[in-house]
This record gives structure tokens, C-alpha cells and sequence, in this order.
């Protein structure tokens, strides 16, 4: 059996190792040093190019409870992570260079894997898993948009702040659809609404505020992107201070158009609203609808702060832009990760929506396993969705796709705990992380995963 897997970052090792461990002769193909991506700084295998810390290792975290799952299932990676890890509080921060000189030398000493250094630029006709990140070069990715469709590969991503509901001052706040329409009675958007004085105000201080640094290869490409105009981003997501840029009323004519919502403090439209859309199935976290941003994160929760009824929101992830290829999963791919236009071709990690390095190398993982699942003509792998690997995988698969963003581990993708559950937030994740370990074992006892 033989597999060939793109990409040497987290989750092309991941999948390598696992489909070698089960006597799978393994093709790895890492195209650095001999071409570059513009933000890899080494030839490194699996180099994590932003943050050392793998985020949270604390079980009562999402993060943590996803190390959890992934030791449990025999990750190589994070055994590697564990094996290189420096003081981080509850973290999980490594030794880069160790982190990936582990990685590095387990997989060469392994009999069955083979690592090749050059770039793939088709898509190949033996089964094979592509997992070559936000960086894809243009020549596999011109390939990949050409088996799955021009409009389901995107280029840039810009993502829009999310702020916890139990934060936003519903006391100024209503809910409401516009005009009426949609599917909750008591309306699914929270909206925040702001007078002619609140909407001119905010909109100064957006234009005013400090934005990110890009790198010069981001920069030059989202410009054009910006410049082209919102095809060029993932659905339109122009960044709001952008438009905001356009025009003084660009806003209040845009994302924060009043029209067809009514305040019922006044019983009038306001002069602008701001919308926020649930963004989990706890429906505990609410995203800003239309406000993908670059500012810095201290001026994010500055200036959007300045927006009546989320004086005090507290913010569980903050808006960021940055190219990042990915594709259309939930349309792209099937339920096991392979895609509906050809049999035998796999996707992984941030290439398939998956965000965060834990989230990376259980993709990788998954994807490593339901091809040997392929190769030996076998039923795939699916991991209970109680859990938080299956959780993960579940999402990117069937997630709705006007609103799908690549997406990390996060409580809010596990199914809600019954009504007698109802307590504190404490109460509410420990019964996530006991659930998850007792589907966890209970699937692992009844199938041939480990083999």
C-alpha cells in the first residue's frame, strides 16, 4: 500500500506517521527549502510559524481536552510537543527547534516513510492527502480550484471579532430579524443600535485606529484584493475599516444598514446597527456580522467597545485578516475528509478549515487513518461527535457554508448538555470533558482505530 501526502507541516507528519505505523509506504513531499512560502523562516518540518504554544493544556479548555483526545489516540506530534515543552503556565509552548528536530528524526528513521523535498504541482492519480496549509503554492492551488471549482477555493481571510452573549447589555440590545423574517420568533440577530452622534463618533475612531503590520507578501496581495474589489475575499469580507474608508455613510448604507429592524425603545429604525450572529451551538459566543477588521486587538476592543450595548464585551476571539487558502469543505469535502470529486484524495488541516496547531494535527491525524481506511478498502473512521476531535471534523464537513470560516476547538461545537445541565459555565465544561472521555474510550474498546 502506498500514499502519498503534500505538505510537511503539522498536518502532513501527523498523517505520515500514522499511515506508516500501520504499514502504509509513505511519500512526503515538503517543497522548502527549494521554494519558499513567504512566512516559513526554515526548511523545518512541521515549523510552527506563528506562536510556540500549542494552546491551553488544561482539560477543562477546549484546547486541552483536544491534547487530551489526541494522546489518548497516539499522536505523534504531541507526544513531540510534550517532549520539547518549556514553562508556560497552563500552555503548551515548546522549544521550536526541538519541537521540529523530533518531528524531523522520528520521521526519517522510520522504514516507511520516505520524505522528498520538491514541489507537487498536480494533483496526484495514486490516493494522497494534501495538506499544504494557508500557503498552498499558486500552481497546486490553481490545480486544486480546477477539481473543485473556481468559487469554492478562497484566497484571503479576513474574520470578524466574537463576543460571549452573557456580555452584551440587552438592555440596550434587542433582538430582532429584519422585518420580521427568520426562523426564531424573538428575532435571530442581537442588534445594536446607535444614533446619528454614536454612528459618526465610531466611525472616526475606526478610521483613526492602529492596524495590524502586514507582511509585505500579505500586504501587496490583499491590497489587490482590496483594490479588485470582494470577490477576492472569502464571501465579501471586505475589512470594516475599509469600507468605513469609502465614505462617511459607507457603514450606515453597509454592514450596519438599520433597515427593516425597529428599536423597540423608540419604535423608530436607528441611524445604524450593528448585528451579531450566533456563532456556536451553545449559542454562549456571538460574532460582529460584517465587521472583519485589522486593527490591532487592543484597539478592536477599544474602538468596537464604543458600540452601545457592548461597553463591557468580552471578547472570545478578535477580528484578523490574512491570505490564507483554504476550500469550501462542507461542499468540497465528504464527512471522512475526502473529496467528493475524487475518491482516494484526502484534505487536512488548515487547507480543509481546520484552525489552531492542536486542530492541524488532529486533522492530520484523521485524515492519516481514513486513508489507510481507503487503501485496505475499509469503512472510514468517525469519531463520536461528543468528542472534541469529532466535533471538529464534524464542523468542517457540515457547517453552513455562507457562514463557514476555518475554525478551531471550541466548546460551543459539541452538542448542548441536556436541561439539567443548565448551571455554570464550570458545571457546564466539566460535563463536556467526562462525556468525551467516556464516548472516547467506549469507541476506542469497540473498533480497530489503534490498529
Amino acid at each position: 500500500m502506498k500514499l502519498t501526502i503534500i505538505g510537511g507541516g503539522l498536518a502532513g507528519c501527523e498523517a505520515a506517521w500514522q499511515a506508516a505505523e500501520r504499514g502504509v509506504d509513505v511519500a512526503l513531499y515538503e517543497m522548502r527549502p527549494y521554494k519558499t512560502t513567504g512566512a516559513h523562516r526554515t526548511e523545518n518540518l512541521a515549523e510552527l510559524v506563528c506562536s510556540n504554544s500549542l494552546g491551553s493544556n488544561l482539560p477543562n479548555r477546549a484546547s486541552g481536552l483536544l491534547k487530551e483526545e489526541l494522546r489518548r489516540m497516539g499522536s505523534l506530534l504531541i507526544k513531540c510537543a510534550d517532549a520539547s515543552s518549556l514553562p508556560a503556565g497552563g500552555a503548551l509552548a515548546v522549544d521550536r527547534d526541538q519541537f521540529s528536530g523530533l518531528i524531523k528524526s522520528t520521521l526519517e528513521a522510520h522504514p516507511k516513510i520516505r520524505i522528498i523535498r520538491e514541489e507537487v504541482t498536480t494533483i496526484p492519480d495514486d490516493p494522497a492527502i494534501i495538506a499544504t496549509g494557508p500557503l498552498t503554492s499558486p500552481a497546486l492551488s490553481r490545480a486544486l480550484a480546477k477539481l473543485t471549482g473556481e468559487d469554492q477555493m478562497y484566497f484571503f481571510d479576513a474574520i470578524a471579532p466574537i463576543v460571549r452573549a452573557d456580555s452584551i447589555d440587552m438592555s440596550i440590545a434587542f433582538r430582532a430579524n429584519r422585518y420580521d423574517k427568520g426562523e426564531m420568533e424573538e428575532g435571530d440577530y442581537i442588534n445594536c443600535p446607535m444614533n446619528a452622534g454614536e454612528y459618526m463618533r465610531f466611525q472616526k475612531e475606526l478610521l483613526a485606529a492602529e492596524r495590524i503590520v502586514l507582511r509585505d507578501f500579505e500586504a501587496g496581495e490583499i491590497e489587490k484584493g482590496v483594490k479588485a474589489g470582494s470577490d477576492h475575499f472569502f464571501q465579501g469580507c471586505q475589512p470594516v475599516e475599509i469600507i468605513a474608508s469609502r465614505g462617511e455613510r459607507s457603514l450606515a448604507f453597509g454592514p450596519m444598514r438599520p433597515v427593516g429592524l425597529t428599536d423597540p425603545r423608540t419604535g423608530r429604525w436607528p441611524f445604524a446597527v450593528v448585528q451579531l450572529r450566533q456563532d456556536n451551538l451553545a449559542g454562549d459566543l456571538y460574532n460582529l456580522v460584517g465587521f472583519q477588521t485589522n486593527l490591532t486587538f487592543p484597539e478592536q476592543k477599544r474602538v468596537f467597545r464604543l458600540i452601545p450595548g457592548l461597553e463591557n464585551a468580552q471578547f472570545e476571539r478578535y477580528g484578523q485578516m490574512h491570505r490564507n487558502t483554504f476550500i469550501a469543505a462542507p461542499k468540497v469535502l465528504t464527512p471522512n475528509g475526502e473529496f467528493r470529486q475524487k475518491t482516494g484524495l484526502f484534505a487536512a488541516g488548515q487547507l480543509a478549515g481546520v484552525e489552531g496547531y492542536a486542530g492541524n494535527i488532529a486533522s492530520g491525524l484523521l485524515s492519516g487513518l481514513n486513508a489507510v481506511q481507503y487503501l485496505r478498502d475499509e469503512a472510514p473512521i468517525t469519531l463520536p461527535l461528543t468528542t472534541m476531535t469529532g466535533a471538529l471534523m464534524h464542523y468542517i464537513t457540515h457547517a453552513d457554508l455562507k457562514d463557514f470560516q476555518p475554525t478551531k476547538a471550541m466548546f460551543g461545537l459539541l452538542p448542548k448538555p441536556g436541561d439539567e445541565m443548565r448551571r455554570g459555565k464550570r458545571e457546564r465544561f466539566e460535563f463536556y470533558v467526562e462525556r468525551a472521555r467516556h464516548d472516547l474510550e467506549a469507541y476506542l474498546a469497540t473498533s480497530e482505530f489503534m490498529s
